[in-house]
């Protein structure tokens, strides 16, 4: 009987495999690309093959399409390094093959604190020229932390900025007279759009687009327009959010997180005027980077959301149907580092960044993945 009971399975498994419900075989293979990378942040797409990469310590470089891994370009400002703070997103004008811009966020150290600012400048070789600042923070802080920093172009060409929330200023992310805990849009020379949404309301910044956010690292815009964001939660509450402009996201009046500590942040969970979450993570997987699979070569996974992921270190394949979460397929964990950063290449491969912090001896990788 046994014998037959076992028959029957491996029959079963061998239908199951071939109409695609299993398979034990990856549909990709992994490429290391460069192993010399410090602290990787962020990373882009010039139109000649080449792609941008920045590390956390302040050096921007750039990987050819060669495979050859420049030195630091120079021109770049100067920024502030320690801890969470350094040189952080990169984004490539839409329209660079005709201006040749390029924008930078990272961390600054000023008489009135620490805070975020954005600069465009236009590459020429291997040198920023031209650089000018065109946001600064309303969010200083004495702390190293949290200083959000994704940058996203939507379709209008305006840019997208995210501002965290200090770590010690999260009250601030309810309030519109600052920028902790915002996301924030501006004009590609730094003036505000004349649609923001709280333009003419008193003690509000012209600039913010949405509020009550934590640490917003990742950010995106699909096929269909649709912007979307997830951030850091505190000891859980990592979040998945669909933006919209003017909407509250809650932080911190309400979260599915504790403190770090184990107390109490909010009792609530929902409060009515904020928004929900698509999908939060407890505990906290630490998400990193996010990314839109439009490309061709991995069919399975077009209209995905991939998300990079610190702790324990892999990327979540998060598959939505109109905006509401079905399902979640973890990927990469044999990498078994942390992935810091995610995007889709031009080809259609994704490329990921590995940031092992605590290694000194510049481990950083910058891998391809492409089909098997």
């Amino acid at each position: 009987m046994k014998k037959y009971i076992k028959k029957i399975l491996i029959l079963f498994t061998l239908i199951f495999t071939s109409i695609g419900g299993y398979s034990s075989e990856k549909v990709y293979q992994l490429e290391v690309l460069t192993n010399d990378l410090d602290r990787p942040w962020s990373l882009d797409f010039l139109p000649n093959g080449d792609i941008l990469i920045s590390e956390l310590t302040g050096n921007l470089k750039i990987f050819s399409s060669e495979g050859i891994l420049s030195k630091s370009l120079t021109g770049l400002p100067k920024v502030f390094v320690k801890s969470q703070g350094g040189l952080s997103d990169i984004a490539v004008h839409p329209n660079f093959i005709q201006n040749k811009l390029i924008f930078l966020s990272f961390s600054i150290d000023t008489n009135q604190g620490k805070t975020l600012q954005v600069i465009r400048a236009k590459l020429e070789k291997n040198s920023l020229i031209d650089v000018r600042v065109i946001f600064t923070a309303d969010a200083y802080r004495s702390t190293s932390a949290h200083f959000g920093a994704r940058l996203l172009f939507l379709k209008d060409n305006t840019l997208l900025i995210t501002s965290g929330d200090g770590f010690n200023h999260r009250e601030k992310a309810q309030s519109l007279d600052n920028h902790f805990g915002k996301i924030i849009r501006i004009n590609v020379d730094g003036s505000i759009p004349s649609d923001n949404p709280f333009i003419g309301k008193d003690n509000s910044l012209p600039g913010i687009w949405t509020y009550g956010h934590r640490n917003q690292q990742g950010l995106i815009i699909n096929s269909d327009g649709l912007v979307f964001s997830h951030e850091h939660g505190p000891r859980g509450g990592d979040e998945l959010n669909l933006i919209q402009p003017g909407k509250n996201y809650g932080w911190p009046s309400i979260t599915y997180g504790i403190d770090y500590n184990g107390s109490i942040i909010s009792p609530f969970k929902t409060r009515e005027g904020m928004e929900q979450p698509i999908k939060f993570w407890t505990p906290s997987i630490a998400p990193s980077d996010m990314t839109f699979y439009n490309g061709e070569l991995f069919p399975d996974w077009f209209g995905s959301i991939f998300i990079s992921a610190l702790s324990p270190g892999d990327v979540r394949r998060i598959v939505l149907k109109d905006n509401v979460f079905v399902s979640e397929e973890i990927l990469f964990d044999e990498i078994q580092s942390r992935i810091r950063s995610i995007k889709v290449a031009p080809d259609g491969s994704l490329i990921m960044l590995t940031d092992d912090a605590k290694d000194k001896n510049k481990s950083g990788k910058m891998i391809k993945v492409i089909p098997r």
